[in-house]
């Protein structure tokens, strides 16, 4: 009895009698990594013994002295709320290292905090395009998944980009102008480059700058999140350049970087988006973690020894797996400029194995040798042309490296035709 009125529970709905779920929802894509993180989990609880090229994730744990700038922070306690944009000592200290990285002039104004760098990429389009008003975000194919789900769910025309082999996992900048037009308000880069691993040289990014400038109402969102995993050279950003700053996104976090995945912390830069960006954190997030915040703040500033020490291990392994993967039958592989993904061609193999795509070799790998990867389907539609491609993430420790490596190649000398 509920005030006098008896009530029924209602009977189970069958799903022709459910209430509708949106066309939107039921579209929206996701990140594959995450799927196939589920399949091998799924088969390590079956007692498989799996080697995961699957996840771009750190295998190192947190630095401690960020651990302890956590704890610190919840012992003061520094547990409430903060300012939807970030708390000052973040966004300043995010500031300075942009600044010091790239010679640019930030403030702590021009800067947003949010729970992960990807929020920024829902953020940037729904800030720079209208539902269903025929905008169009050019984006790179193959590419982070997340891009193409989050432009198609916020009513926005995707265009890819292809990224050529032909042309190192570089762009044709006829193609780009050629996509370019009326209707685009966002062009999306990624450098150094997930699934690929590409970087762009200065002069490379003054080419592109310049077609841009035929574009001015065309805003960038440069995703440089793999911006401090550059193994030969110095990066650039794009932002850097004569009238870029001011319509360039940059993105930036600290998963990556610094092994905080689980933390949650990404941060942008642009000083007009800055303060839209804090009201679209205000009416889905809040605010981000104020104890991951403060764990932000001793990344940044404090001791960098375990940072550097990381990414002096990410190169060793480039290099290792680089080689490796060049000594397999049916395999070629470029060698990737940053990041710790490696897009070898498998074409070759595909076809040596009876494999009729990258997707059938994955899984043939995940079952067969214990190897897990991800194929060029779960990075978009594959460029017409290419041939076949999977994904190799190296953040995984050298001897697991070499032990994947035997395996596939004892899987290939067994099953070539």
């Amino acid at each position: 009895m509920f005030d006098g009125v008896s009530l029924r529970m209602t009977p189970n709905l069958s799903q022709d009698t459910m209430p509708p779920i949106s066309k939107r929802t039921r579209g929206l894509g996701t990140e594959h990594a995450f799927v196939v993180l589920a399949e091998v989990n799924g088969l390590i609880a079956q007692g498989r013994d799996i080697i995961s090229f699957a996840i771009g994730q750190p295998d190192f744990v947190t630095p401690k002295n960020i651990m302890q700038a956590a704890k610190n922070a919840m012992d003061a306690g520094k547990t409430g709320y903060t300012p939807s944009a970030g708390i000052l000592e973040l966004r300043t200290a995010v500031a300075q290292h942009l600044n010091e990285t790239r010679g640019l002039s930030y403030t702590p104004e021009d800067i947003t905090v949010s729970n992960g760098a990807k929020p920024f990429i829902m953020y940037t389009i729904q800030a720079v395009t209208d539902f269903g008003a025929g905008d169009e975000v050019i984006y790179p194919a193959p590419g982070f998944p997340i891009y193409e789900s989050q432009i198609k769910v916020s009513g926005a025309v995707p265009v890819p980009l292809s990224l050529l082999e032909r042309e190192a996992f570089s762009f044709d900048l006829k193609e780009l102008r050629s996509k370019l037009n009326a209707r685009t308000r966002l062009l999306i880069l990624n450098f150094p480059h997930n699934p690929t691993g590409r970087t762009l040289s200065r002069a490379e990014l003054e080419a592109l700058a310049d077609v841009l400038r035929d574009f001015p109402d065309v805003w960038v969102f440069s995703d440089e999140v793999y911006s401090r995993m550059v193994h030969d050279g110095k990066f650039h950003s794009i932002a850097s350049l004569p009238g870029m700053t001011e319509r360039t996104v940059l993105l930036e976090g600290a998963s990556k970087s610094y092994a905080m995945t689980g933390w949650r912390l990404g941060y942008a830069a642009n000083r007009v988006l800055s303060p839209y960006f804090s009201t679209w954190i205000t009416n889905t997030d809040s605010c981000a973690s104020s104890i991951t915040q403060w764990a932000g703040v001793e990344a940044l500033t404090g001791p960098q020894d375990e940072h550097r020490a990381m990414m002096d291990s990410f190169t060793r392994r480039r290099n290792i797996i680089h080689e490796g993967l060049n000594t397999l039958e049916g395999i070629k592989a470029l060698k990737p400029g940053g990041a710790f993904y490696i897009w070898p061609n498998v074409t070759e193999l595909c076809r040596m194995t009876g494999c009729p795509s990258a997707e059938a070799l994955r899984k043939r790998w995940l079952h067969e040798a214990g190897v897990a990867v991800l194929a060029d389907t779960q990075f978009g539609t594959p460029v017409k042309g290419e041939g076949n491609f999977v994904r190799f993430s190296y953040a995984t420790a050298e001897p697991k490296i070499h032990e994947g490596l035997q395996r596939l190649r004892d899987w290939i000398a067994k099953n070539k035709r």
